[in-house]
C-alpha cells in the first residue's frame, strides 16, 4: 500500500469540475431536480431511524442516475449525522490502496462542504493512505456526483465529509481497509456513502456477456446484477469476491462495496457492545438502456442501505 508521510495543508478548495456537464450548475435548478428526484422516490424519511449508517448509491451523469440516487439518500436521518465518509472508486488514477483529499472544502452549486481535516489526519497518520493531487481530485467523478445530493439533504446540519478514493484493491487490501474503517462505522454519529454503478455492458466497456437462457440482453444484465445484489444484502464479501471473479461483472465501485461489507464483518467481531442486527436492502434498480442487440450499451444503477440495530 502507498504511503506518504508529506502533511497536507488543507488551503484550497475543491471545484465542482463536473458540474454544467454530468449536472447543472445552476444551483436553483439543481436544486429542483434534486426536490423532485427525491419526491419521486417516496419524499425523504421523516421516522427516526437512528441506525441507518450506510448507502450504495450510483455516480453518473445526473440526467441517468439522478433518479435512481434519489431512492438511497431519502433514508437519511439528518439529525443523526454529523460526518459523512464518502468512498469512491478510481477511474483515471493508477491506486493499489486508498487517498484522502488535501483540500480544504469540496464547492457545489449549492453551497460548499466542509471536510473534517483532523480525522482525514488521523487515517493518514496511520500510514496506510496517500494523498491525492488536486488535479486526481477534480478529475475524479466518482465522489463529486455524491455532493449535491448530500449538500441537499443535509441542509441546515452542522457537518462534514470525509472523502476517500479506493483503488484496485486486492481482497486482502479489501479486508484491511474494512478493519480500518469498521470503526468509524460503529460510530452512530458517522454515515457512510458507497459510490458505485452497477454493469457496464458493451463494446465500448469491452464487456458483452450474454446467456440467452436469460431472455433478452436486458434482461440478462439485470440478473447478473441482482446475482451481485444478493450478495450485498447477505453482507456476504468472500460471496461478493467470488461473484466477481467468476461473472467479471464490471461494477466500477466494486472495491468500496467490498470495503463496506469488510467492515461490518469486522465489526461484528468486534469485542464490546455493538448491534445485534446488520441488514442491507437495495430500493431501487434501473438501466441507462433496454439493449436488445449486440451493438447497444447500458450502464446500471442501483441504490440501497445498511440498517444497524
Amino acid at each position: 500500500m502507498a504511503r506518504s508521510s508529506q502533511g497536507a495543508n488543507f488551503t484550497l478548495n475543491r471545484a465542482a469540475s463536473h458540474a454544467g456537464s454530468w449536472y447543472t450548475s445552476d444551483g436553483y435548478t439543481l436544486n429542483r431536480q434534486l426536490d423532485e428526484w427525491l419526491k419521486q422516490a417516496g419524499g425523504m424519511n421523516s421516522a427516526s431511524v437512528p441506525e441507518q449508517r450506510a448507502i450504495v448509491a450510483p455516480h453518473a451523469g445526473y440526467s441517468y442516475s439522478g433518479p435512481t440516487a434519489a431512492y438511497a439518500y431519502r433514508v437519511i436521518v439528518p439529525s443523526n449525522v454529523k460526518r459523512v465518509f464518502i468512498l469512491g472508486p478510481s477511474h483515471h488514477y493508477r491506486l493499489q490502496g486508498c487517498a484522502l483529499s488535501r483540500t480544504k472544502e469540496y464547492e457545489t452549486p449549492l453551497y460548499n462542504l466542509k471536510l473534517d481535516t483532523s480525522l482525514i489526519e488521523e487515517l493518514h497518520s496511520t500510514g496506510n493512505f496517500e494523498w491525492m493531487s488536486q488535479t486526481t481530485d477534480e478529475d475524479e467523478h466518482s465522489i463529486e456526483m455524491h455532493l449535491p445530493y448530500i449538500a441537499k439533504v443535509m441542509e441546515g446540519c452542522s457537518f462534514t465529509i470525509v472523502p476517500v478514493l479506493v483503488g484496485n484493491l486486492n481482497r486482502k487490501a479489501e479486508q484491511f481497509y474494512g478493519h480500518l474503517f469498521s470503526k468509524y462505522l460503529a460510530d452512530k454519529e458517522n454515515f457512510f456513502v458507497i459510490s458505485s454503478d452497477f454493469c457496464h455492458w458493451g463494446k465500448r466497456f469491452s464487456y458483452k456477456h450474454y446467456d440467452k437462457r436469460n431472455g433478452t440482453i436486458s434482461q440478462h444484465i439485470e440478473n447478473l446484477d441482482k446475482a451481485g445484489m444478493k450478495h450485498i444484502e447477505a453482507l456476504d464479501s468472500e460471496g461478493f469476491y467470488q461473484y466477481l471473479r467468476e461473472s467479471n461483472n464490471t461494477i466500477c465501485g466494486r472495491h468500496p462495496i467490498a470495503v463496506l461489507l469488510n467492515a461490518v464483518e469486522s465489526l461484528k467481531a468486534l469485542p464490546g457492545d455493538h448491534p445485534s442486527s446488520y441488514a442491507f436492502e437495495f430500493l431501487h434498480y434501473a438501466q441507462s438502456n433496454q439493449c436488445t442487440s449486440q451493438n447497444d450499451s447500458s450502464v446500471s444503477y442501483a441504490a440501497g442501505s445498511l440498517t444497524l440495530e
